[in-house]
């Protein structure tokens, strides 16, 4: 067994490791070595603590950035952006290409102006997965860059984009979803726009001009096919109109072998002119909501006549013991457009009773503020004289609260006002609350089937919701001034939506988009500076269970400190 030997030379002391055996009773050396004085022992040991000590200790955001990073490796669309507008010979720094990676990758995480870019992304590890020079990042580099690239160029982009992500799908679409929404600007109104017009905001911003946008996409997965942008005041039949052919021209690559398609959008786009043109496409088939008004007779049945539907809600209301409040429906046929159609009736019990409620409450705020009208009107008070301006007063009244000015009567006689309740008119839109109207041509589809593919509208609508997300994606408000560059920004934000989507798909729907990249955005890489060190040592913090599962989703593990491919 090794041991510590001293010698003492001149006064001196020096001390040794050896390592001794016997050999015929005698003592000898297998192994020596010198360690030195005990000053120059404790000068090495102060100096390897302190070569263990770091200086100075930086951390930095890379978990959200790697993810990023490893969509854009299985997208690729710096190369297909640049395949479309190649780099000019004297163009020095990121491509255009890159310039619109950098922007959607920092959409998916934390949404910051082209402004802010520079200094967001210094605070993330970006220049140890892909390195960047950051002064380059740039609003005004931004708006150089992004003014090289022509709409018809943005429309080539985001069609081979879309075509490349269902490539590598193992399935098709089969039933898609078409569903419009607006995004809110704070462009003047003196600046030029064809896009930008003041429209019926669904953010209620109805003050300020909005740009439309429609999207298709598969029900199954929730990835878009295709989107189109168009002038916010535009109604939605007349731009379902206008975009059927692209529509169809998308749809004509996945209706090989006859596959039957079936598109499912809402009454504001059923046209006749639009179910016309559905028609005369033999592999594609429809199913649209319709108004309880144009057939009245139907909506108005009583729903005990209704079948209760053999849906996972339903099943799961069964099981609860809550029988009354089961989703119902009744199926029939109408003729409709010109041909007969299969039409279905639903009736939510839930959904009436809480109509029934709003309603009560409306009507007795409409009630309390006609006793006041009256009072006034009676009492002969200025601006309250004339029975045409307290009608008036009246239906605006009723727009505010969203109810039928039907629902009471107004009587003006001898400079006298009175009203009364219409009983009548109430009880007829009772009997439609609850319900709605599904209208299809897919006669060969159960009545399960058609109001499944109806109530998955909400898939679509969702993505919306996270395209408005302050803390995602966030379409709006858009700070820009320009057609051409509103197209630029809601390009990069259709494609950080879908990377957000196709993260979702990897990790089996177990995690929304959300609370995937807040953990990953708390995911760092520590980089530590020892005394005696030349460079930074680089290593990464120990992740969560969930962090852990997140990267194996995608590929990846974390072993000796860095990430590698599982």
């Amino acid at each position: 067994m090794p041991h510590l030997y001293k010698k003492s030379k001149q006064g001196r002391t020096y001390w040794y490791l050896r390592e001794t055996y016997r050999d015929q009773g005698k003592v000898k050396v297998k192994w020596q070595k010198y360690l030195g004085t005990a000053d120059t022992i404790l000068a090495k040991f102060q100096e390897k603590e302190a070569a263990k000590k770091p200086v100075k200790v930086h951390t930095e955001a890379f978990g959200a950035v790697f993810l990023a990073h490893v969509l854009e490796i299985e997208l690729d669309t710096i190369s297909l952006i640049d395949s479309i507008v190649p780099r000019r010979a004297n163009e020095k720094g990121p491509t255009v290409g890159e310039y619109f990676f950098y922007a959607w990758a920092n959409r998916m995480i934390a949404p910051k102006s082209k402004r802010a870019l520079k200094d967001w992304y210094k605070k993330t590890a970006i220049q140890h997965i892909r390195p960047v020079d950051l002064n380059q990042l740039t609003s005004e580099r931004y708006w150089e860059k992004w003014s090289r690239v022509s709409r018809e160029q943005l429309e080539e982009i985001g069609a081979r984009f879309f075509a490349q992500i269902w490539s590598k799908q193992q399935m098709g679409p089969e039933t898609l979803l078409f569903d419009t929404t607006n995004y809110f600007t704070y462009m003047a109104t003196k600046t030029d726009s064809e896009l930008a017009k003041r429209g019926k905001n669904k953010s209620s911003k109805h003050h300020l001009r909005q740009v439309g946008v429609g999207v298709l996409q598969d029900r199954i997965s929730s990835l878009p096919l295709y989107y189109t942008t168009y002038s916010g005041n535009l109604h939605d039949s007349k731009l379902f109109h206008q975009v059927l052919d692209e529509i169809f021209g998308v749809l004509a690559g996945f209706t090989r072998d006859d596959k039957q398609l079936t598109v499912i959008f809402d009454k504001g786009m059923n046209s006749p002119e639009n179910i016309a043109f559905i028609d005369e496409r033999q592999h594609i088939h429809f199913v649209t909501t319709y108004s309880p008004y144009h057939v009245e007779y139907e909506a108005k049945r009583d729903p005990e006549t209704f079948t209760i539907l053999d849906i996972p809600k339903n099943q799961e209301l069964k099981a609860k013991g809550q029988d009354e409040d089961c989703l119902r429906a009744y199926r029939t046929t109408h003729h409709l457009w010109g041909r007969e159609r299969t039409l279905v009736v639903t009736f939510n019990p839930a959904t009436k009773r809480k109509k029934e409620y709003d309603l009560a409450k409306k009507l007795d705020r409409v009630r309390a503020e006609l006793l006041e009208f009256r009072r006034k009107y009676n009492n002969n008070e200025p601006q309250w004289r004339d029975e045409t301006a307290v009608s008036r007063r009246y239906r605006r009244l009723c727009e505010d609260l969203y109810i039928s000015p039907k629902y009471y009567d107004l009587t003006f006689t001898s400079h006298q006002m009175s009203f009364r309740r219409n009983s009548q008119e109430i009880k007829s839109a009772k009997a439609t609350m609850g319900k709605n109207v599904i209208i299809t041509d897919n006669s060969r589809w159960s009545t399960e089937q058609i109001v499944l593919s109806l109530l998955d509208r909400h898939k679509i609508e969702r993505q919306f919701r996270v395209s408005k997300d302050p803390f995602q994606v966030r379409v709006n408000p858009m700070f820009h001034w320009t057609d051409h560059k509103i197209l630029c920004h809601l390009l990069i934000c259709m494609i950080a939506l879908t990377a957000l989507r196709l993260l979702e798909l990897k990790l089996d729907d177990k995690y929304t988009s959300k609370v995937i990249m807040e953990e990953m955005h708390s995911f760092d890489c520590v980089l530590t500076w020892p005394e005696v060190a030349k460079k930074p040592e680089l290593m990464l913090e120990e992740p969560t269970d969930l962090q852990a599962e997140i990267l194996r989703g995608v590929g990846y593990v974390v072993q000796d400190a860095w990430v590698l491919q599982a």
